[in-house]
């Protein structure tokens, strides 16, 4: 009898064991799928922003290449011949109108002796002429003095006409032979080739080759020593937004952290390349839908550790100048099935939905027209959860 005592005893432990670890397996369960507290989740801070007056600030992003103000490319002239003299040397500062090499002269040379030597032959004839006609002038007055005969005064006053037909076809030699002198040496003032900029030499080729069309190659290159500028294309979109003296933000690739200012100085009107032909009109895969239009922007600070040739990146700042009330862009919830745009205003700790209005838009607000008000609270992020007349008792203003 005992031992069968014994037995129910251990048996009721069991089953008390199984029944323990059953009602915590559901303990368990039940305890994780427990729906989530609305009153904690409506405790969850949000965040929220003043409604503002500022500017909108949007950015034009496009890159383009460092350059000279200016740069000048002397190329031969197979027509002056042989290049006799260099007065120049690479990496030398040169000023405007400086000569930089010189052509050979010896052939005008002996043309424009000739010229000089003919001119003064002309001159002596055209002296003898003059004198001529003095003289005949002296002759008229002296038979019209002693009473000579009509025919004889005649005949000198005829005389007289023919020297000075003559004196005037010698006049006009003597014109066209000094014509023919600074034909000459205009001719040769052009064998002495000069720099049109001050700048500096980068390449003083002397072995350039030569052809009978001249070379592709310059005979020497200048750059300007002003500040760098930089040029590039942008498209037609762009265009219309960007004006003279807006700010630029440039970074060199070869300088990931540093950055120069400048503004724009231009945007052509004409298409990049020619215009007329199409050419290069095109920006890359734009498949004849875009046109691009060259742009000029300058260097406002210290360009001296630039090189011609770098290429940047270009920020292009489209502040208008003129203040708008504008809201963060990520605080507007769109309502697609409603067809409009809504904002979510915190106020004496409720939500309220309200309909907006809304016009530019810049990198990071954008206006608004209507719907809310100067210094109202706006939710940042709204989402799906949110309702008319959500109570809210913890939120985060950000400036």
């Amino acid at each position: 009898m005992k031992m069968k005592k014994k037995g129910w005893i251990w048996s009721g432990v069991t089953i008390g064991v199984l029944l323990l670890a059953v009602g915590g397996f559901f303990a368990f369960k039940s305890y994780g799928s427990a729906p989530v507290d609305t009153e904690a989740e409506n405790a969850m801070p949000i965040t929220v922003q003043k409604v503002k007056e500022q500017e909108l600030t949007d950015t034009i992003l496009v890159t383009g290449k460092i350059v000279p103000e200016e740069e000048q490319k002397i190329f031969l002239s197979p027509e002056n011949g042989e290049i006799v003299e260099y007065k120049v040397e690479e990496n030398q500062t040169v000023e405007a109108d400086q000569v930089l090499f010189v052509y050979d002269t010896t052939k005008l040379d002996s043309e424009l002796k000739k010229a000089k030597r003919e001119k003064e032959l002309i001159q002596k004839r055209l002296k003898t002429e003059k004198d001529q006609i003095a003289q005949m002038n002296s002759q008229i007055t002296a038979a019209k003095k002693n009473g000579d005969p009509q025919e004889i005064i005649t005949e000198l006053e005829k005389e007289k006409i023919n020297i000075e037909m003559q004196y005037e076809s010698t006049s006009t030699e003597v014109e066209n032979s000094q014509e023919r002198i600074n034909e000459l040496e205009a001719q040769k003032k052009s064998m002495e080739v000069k720099s049109k900029i001050n700048g500096i030499i980068v390449k003083v080729n002397k072995n350039v080759a030569k052809t009978e069309t001249g070379s592709q190659e310059p005979v020497i290159h200048i750059i300007s020593n002003q500040p760098y500028k930089v040029i590039g294309t942008m498209s037609e979109f762009d265009t219309v937004k960007v004006q003279p003296n807006q700010p630029v933000i440039i970074r060199p690739k070869v300088y990931k952290d540093r950055v120069w200012n400048g503004v724009v100085e231009s945007v052509s009107q004409f298409p990049e390349g020619d215009a007329g032909h199409g050419e290069g009109m095109y920006g890359p895969g734009g498949g004849g839908n875009v046109t691009m239009y060259p742009f000029k922007v300058a260097i406002t600070d210290d360009t001296s550790e630039l090189r011609q040739g770098f290429h940047v990146s270009l920020e292009v700042n489209l502040s208008s100048g003129e203040k708008h009330l504008v809201v963060p862009a990520y605080s507007i919830w769109e309502v697609p099935e409603e067809g409009i745009q809504v904002v979510y205003v915190l106020k004496d700790g409720i939500l309220q939905r309200k309909t907006v209005e809304t016009g530019a838009m810049g990198d990071e607000f954008i206006q608004i027209i209507s719907g809310v008000a100067l210094d109202e609270l706006v939710v940042l992020g709204p989402t799906e959860e949110m309702f008319d007349g959500m109570e809210v008792t913890n939120f985060d203003e950000v400036e």
